[in-house]
């Protein structure tokens, strides 16, 4: 087996990832070829590209932060979680270090995530354009007054949303912000959107799931001050009426090493307690009812 070149992605200073990081560097001696720590220097797409994968330590934002360079350079990743939640960030320090050889030999899945381009046009000026990893989201902003939005599909009018705004998700990131919001989790490899509202001022306006394939247009009508346009919860743009905000798939794909040691549903069910069990312990609950 050829010694691997691996990326690293790791924040030093954070205790955590800091342990973690040093820890893996010591069981990677002699195992692999590290080209850089894009946390602590300068990695271009060229030495991204020279990458069998990227090792990132951290939580889940740190991953997403990685993902929006990586999908260009389809460049699998490995996310040790050194954070709190860790969706993405699927291997503990131990479990990769136990997994490592069978990893790097290709005997464990690499699962092909979509990835959203979004791009911001003011008049015929593109304004920006970056990429996301979880979702689009528009927010009201201060001073949180309701924002009226135009939404399309292909050209092809589909509502108007009034409300504190909309936000674009993607498979990977149904279980983020859109959750939250109300809207569906979808299986991490489905090839869909899910556009969900945000608190809208209609009974009648739920979130709906469209192929990947389509194009999302989104005008904003009536804005406040600050009613910002947020990718990932990272890149951040301000928004002005009548701007068009383009939402649709990214021609790279995330590439992300599953543990086979547990599952997406695996991770909803012991982090989230998704589908957990009523507490029956009748005796707990009078246990805990004042006396007297």
């Amino acid at each position: 087996m050829e010694t691997p070149s691996l990326i690293l992605f790791g924040d030093s200073r954070k205790g955590r990832a800091k342990e973690a990081l040093e820890r893996f560097l010591n069981f990677a001696e002699g195992r692999a070829r590290i080209l850089a720590n894009c946390f602590e220097s300068t990695c271009p797409l060229d030495v991204l590209r020279q990458a069998d994968y990227a090792v990132v330590f951290g939580g889940d934002g740190t991953i997403l932060s990685a993902a929006r360079q990586l999908c260009q350079t389809k460049t699998p990743v490995i996310g040790v979680n050194a954070g709190k939640l860790g969706f993405l960030a699927e291997f503990s320090i131990d479990e990769l270090i136990a997994l490592f050889d069978r990893i790097v030999s290709r005997q464990i899945a690499i699962e092909e995530r979509t990835v959203l381009q979004c791009s911001l046009f003011r008049g015929e000026k593109e304004i920006s354009s970056s990429t996301a990893v979880n979702d689009v989201v528009i927010t009201a902003g201060w001073p949180f007054s309701m924002i009226e939005l135009r939404i399309s599909i292909e050209e092809q009018p589909l509502a108007g949303c009034i409300g504190d705004g909309i936000l674009v998700s993607t498979p990977t990131g149904s279980t983020a912000y859109n959750l939250s919001a109300g809207g569906p989790i979808l299986a991490a490899n489905l090839q869909a959107f899910v556009l969900t509202p945000i608190c809208p001022h209609s009974l009648s306006f739920r979130p709906i799931v469209i192929p990947d394939d389509r194009r999302i247009d989104i005008v904003p009508l009536r804005v406040n001050q600050q009613t910002t346009l947020l990718l990932d919860g990272q890149v951040q743009s301000r928004l002005e009426l009548q701007d068009r905000i383009q939402v649709q798939k990214h021609e790279g794909r995330f590439l992300v090493v599953n543990n086979p040691l547990r599952t997406q549903w695996d991770t909803l069910a012991s982090k989230l307690h998704w589908a957990g069990k009523p507490n029956y312990n009748l005796s707990n609950f009078l246990s805990s009812q004042p006396k007297g």
